[in-house]
């Protein structure tokens, strides 16, 4: 009981904004994964872990507060104290690991393309050899691409928008074949107009979606880690899979193995 008190007291001394609120960094432009709502609400697979998490932990949703993290804070957000975790299409990588603990993953992804439904020209990353690529200033994923094909081929074939959510009336219009960057992402996109586009399904690289806690926070971690486990086992992970990601669930159907260290 003295060691689940402590535990308890421990979790909310470092809740973040230092009362009882459980705060999450999101990111808060992405949908499908973390998106805020015209009307002040959060929507998202991410939100639906953060949720699960959170109430596992013993905080129920009145008690979870968002605060938006972009790519570039999401460690000195966790380092300062200013969120508890970060739930953000937070990629587990070793670099990262000796700033920062992590749980998870809770989702494996990949880079991956996203054509039109009728266009059955492309169906893996060589057949963009020769084809209108749209993507993201300052993304890692159009950079995947250059190392691939080169420099003339940027040059030919690169388009670069702010946001992947630019590129997509681009490809709709034909004036680009496909857009390229974590499967996820483009799932998350492209379900908010069901039926007019295709995700190849065949990823590049591996992203392991991780939850982002103090790096000497074990005991929150494991709490994490337990937490994620029971999600995947009793449905509410596949439930939220198919809730944010519609037609293109399918390609995560599986939930991954938790990887403790």
């Amino acid at each position: 009981m003295l060691a689940a008190a402590a535990m308890a007291a421990g979790l909310t001394a470092c809740s973040g904004g230092g009362d009882d609120k459980f705060v999450v960094g999101i990111k808060f432009d992405q949908p499908g994964l973390g998106q805020k709502q015209p009307d002040g609400s959060f929507k998202g697979f991410d939100v639906d872990v953060a949720k699960y998490l959170a109430k596992e932990l013993g905080y129920a949703d009145d008690k979870v507060e968002f605060k938006e993290a972009i790519s570039a804070n999401r460690e000195s957000f966790i380092q300062q104290g200013q969120v508890k975790i970060v739930i953000a299409t937070y990629s587990i990588t070793d670099d990262r690991k000796k700033k920062v603990g992590f749980a998870g993953p809770y989702l494996v992804t990949g880079q991956d393309i996203l054509t039109r439904a009728d266009d059955t020209s492309i169906n893996s990353v060589e057949d963009l050899k020769a084809k209108k690529v749209c993507g993201a200033q300052g993304s890692s994923s159009p950079a995947r691409l250059v190392e691939k094909f080169g420099d003339a081929w940027k040059g030919q074939y690169l388009t670069e928008q702010q946001g992947y959510g630019a590129c997509l009336p681009l490809l709709e219009n034909k004036q680009v074949d496909a857009i390229s960057t974590d499967a996820t992402i483009l799932a998350g996109f492209a379900a908010q107009s069901p039926g007019k586009f295709r995700l190849v399904g065949k990823p590049f690289s591996e992203e392991k979606y991780g939850v982002g806690v103090k790096m000497d926070d074990k005991d929150t971690r494991e709490k994490l880690n337990k937490a994620i486990e029971k999600m995947f086992q009793d449905g509410s992970w596949k439930k939220a899979v198919d809730a944010n990601f519609g037609e293109f669930g399918k390609f995560f159907a599986n939930p991954p193995t938790v990887e403790r260290y």
